[in-house]
């Protein structure tokens, strides 16, 4: 865990002698035996550098992710053109629902199987799960082709009804390539599961641009049909290159119940769908109102493609601070788990007290400095267009997402204590009141610009009001949050980083980075200057990156 702490929350990153595996579902039990009442206690620093090393990798590639993921995006709207850019995402966004709760189910599903597997039992129990997730991503992609048009027609956006089927077939192969990174993680060959990740990431992004290069030049409108072949061709790429490094397993006895693992992955699924319902459906509201809105003026489907390569342009920031806490979820809260299953409420409340403390710091961070050069920073990745029509709207957007970032932390808390109808109520009234917020901001609001900030406002609106009852019960659940000194502390960093962003003149874009380097300094200063940041923290970071002492 790279995570930083204060002096008096330190003993918080001693994890258990036998932590959850990383990604597993937080709460699951541990693979390993209990250690015996009369064994060595584990050494501190030692748990704190295994942990940190194993969130490392998965950070490692979860960085290599938001790397290719960013360079793709920002190569699209210059190849395609804003509007074109806009249609892509309206493909990429109606798959993503589904495809990423087949992604959480399959890589949670296999690790904690693997992971809790008897030896003599482990390669039988890998067919058995990774055979009817198989049958589960088979039937999923099949119903989603069928209904890919009534998907395009909620979006406004039957003109790209054909490339929506075809990336269907993503939901099947990453219906099998999930579990067997799930494997991987169970078996905790984390370096490995990092290495197929990157070079999946790379191999995506090459293949997406290169098909969109492709198909512009084939035929006009053609980049749309391209990206989405490059997008099915990099999953066919992966598949067989993960089978080769995880084998099939093998027949024999298994001790597997498929009833009770279905138990288990049903609420898994809810919950991963409404999560990322949650992280879309502002667009989805803000693509099916523009549509309409356009239609009605008479105007063509590329104007309403435009608005939303505008707002999507826009999101890719502000998911920042809830893409790079997703480490924190997976290598604090399973320690947190077994605090619970330990009885040991005062390790639960230092260990809540660490990872909302390192939740807000990141935020602060991240979400700052992005809503202080919001327009700069649209205008360095994107085409003009989008900086200019979502410069203001970025600025609103950016800590709205970064209060989602803290809500996700909250209710990853919550489950792992156990409290997962406490955690999925929350989401799914976040959901409604999101809903409700951006339907509501953009009634009355003519098509163009007005409609990007609207549904900015009314998406941070919502996630401000939704972050603040997670944090309110997750301090009545536990008794911990974080210092009321520390929030205040954080709080008025990232104002005081996000005024003067507003003086940072435009210097070119050469300059950009320079510039938000300078303005997260500056935010980290005033963390020192305040002592939120201290000599502490410089020695847990130490810690992780240290070399492991010999027995």
């Amino acid at each position: 865990m790279g995570g930083i702490v204060t002096a008096d929350e330190r003993e918080t990153v001693k994890a258990t002698q036998t932590p959850a595996p990383v990604g597993a579902p937080v709460g699951a039990p541990s693979a390993e035996p209990e250690p015996a009442a009369e064994s060595k206690p584990a050494n501190a620093d030692e748990t704190t550098r295994n942990a940190g090393r194993g969130g490392l990798a998965i950070a490692v590639a979860k960085m290599s992710f938001l790397v290719t993921g960013f360079a793709q995006q920002l190569l699209l709207p210059k190849l395609l053109g804003v509007d074109g850019f806009g249609a892509v995402s309206k493909v990429l966004v109606a798959v993503s629902i589904l495809n990423n709760v087949i992604v959480a189910t399959g890589i949670q599903g296999l690790s904690r199987t693997v992971a809790a597997a008897k030896p003599n039992e482990a390669d039988a129990d890998f067919r058995r799960v990774l055979t009817l997730h198989t049958v589960l991503a088979v039937v999923i992609s099949s119903g989603f082709a069928l209904v890919a048009g009534h998907v395009a027609g909620i979006l406004h956006a039957t003109h790209v009804e054909r490339p929506i089927r075809i990336v269907g077939a993503v939901i099947l192969l990453y219906g099998i390539y999930a579990p067997l990174v799930g494997a991987l993680n169970g078996r905790r060959a984390f370096m490995t599961q990092a290495g197929l990740d990157i070079f999946y990431g790379v191999s995506r992004m090459v293949l997406l641009v290169a098909g969109a290069v492709i198909g512009a030049k084939l035929t006009p409108g053609g980049g749309v049909m391209g990206a989405s072949v490059g997008f099915v061709s990099a999953a066919l790429l992966i598949l067989p290159i993960a089978l080769w490094r995880t084998g099939i397993g093998k027949s024999g006895k298994s001790s597997v119940d498929v009833s009770g693992y279905l138990k288990f992955l049903g609420p898994l699924a809810f919950g991963q769908l409404a999560l990322n319902l949650l992280l879309q459906t502002d667009f989805f509201i803000l693509s099916s109102v523009g549509g309409d809105r356009a239609k009605a003026l008479g105007l063509s489907t590329s104007e309403s493609d435009s608005l939303i390569g505008v707002y999507r342009g826009m999101q890719l920031f502000g998911f920042l601070p809830y893409q790079l806490l997703m480490s924190v979820q997976f290598v604090l809260f399973p320690m947190l788990a077994r605090a619970q299953a330990d009885g040991d409420r005062d390790a639960v409340q230092r260990y809540v007290r660490t990872g909302v403390r390192i939740a807000l710091l990141i935020v602060g961070l991240i979400a700052g400095t992005i809503a202080a050069i919001a327009p700069h920073v649209l205008r360095f990745a994107f085409p003009a267009r989008i900086a200019d029509d979502g410069g203001d709207a970025l600025r609103i957007l950016a800590p709205g997402m970064g209060a989602f970032a803290v809500l996700s932390i909250a209710c990853a808390a919550l489950t792992s204590l156990r409290r997962e109808k406490t955690s999925m109520a929350i989401t799914y009234f976040t959901l409604a009141t999101l809903a409700v917020s951006v339907w509501t901001s953009l009634r009355g609001v003519e098509f163009g610009k007005g409609m990007v900030d609207r549904a900015a406002l009314g998406t941070a609106a919502a996630m401000l009001i939704c972050a603040f009852i997670a944090a309110v019960t997750l301090w009545r659940t536990t008794g911990a949050f974080v210092r009321p000194l520390s929030l205040v502390r954080v709080v008025g960093a990232m104002a005081v980083t996000v005024v003067a962003g507003r003086y940072v003149p435009w210097m070119g874009k050469l300059l950009v980075p320079v510039q938000a380097g300078g303005l997260m300094t500056v935010y980290l200063l005033l963390l020192v200057v305040t002592g939120e940041l201290g000599k502490a923290d410089l020695a847990t970071v130490r810690t992780v990156l240290g070399r492991k002492k010999a027995a």
